[in-house]
């Protein structure tokens, strides 16, 4: 399925329940965020498990904002999890050739399937910084 596909299936759903690590699409792209603004108005019912970190905390505050939301509405439409009982909803992935052409992809953890999500150029190179930099913090070598 296409981002094109996503927004046309989320534009006529009545009601979306939403499994973010980071309210990324819901604050940060443009296309979702004027879509999520529509759908809103148009009462359509969205909830959300999101982990318990401080980025989705200033997410929160930043949707709460952008979608004109009281207090008690975030809290009914929000559920905070801690991270270890966020994992369930983790994809496995992983980065190729993090040193030179960096490639990443993800796929479900508990699945087989052909269903392979590849990510862009930047994004690849953001996740294997992150991985290098997890790694150093906690193994203090480079991997």
């Amino acid at each position: 399925m296409t981002l094109k596909q996503l927004i046309k299936l989320e534009d006529k759903a009545k009601e979306v329940w939403v499994i973010s690590p980071t309210l990324h699409y819901d604050v940060e792209n443009k296309d979702f965020a004027e879509l999520v603004s529509v759908n809103l108005g148009q009462k359509t019912k969205y909830k959300y498990i999101v982990p318990a970190t401080s980025m989705v905390q200033k997410n929160m505050k930043l949707y709460k904002k952008m979608y004109k939301l009281s207090n008690a509405e975030l809290s009914e439409n929000f559920l905070l999890l801690s991270p270890t009982e966020f994992n369930p909803f983790i994809m496995e992935c992983a980065v190729y050739n993090a040193s030179s052409d960096c490639i990443a992809c993800a796929a479900p953890a508990l699945e087989d399937s052909n269903d392979v999500i590849r990510f862009n150029k930047q994004t690849s190179k953001d996740m294997a910084k992150a991985f290098k930099s997890l790694w150093k913090k906690y193994k203090r070598t480079n991997p």
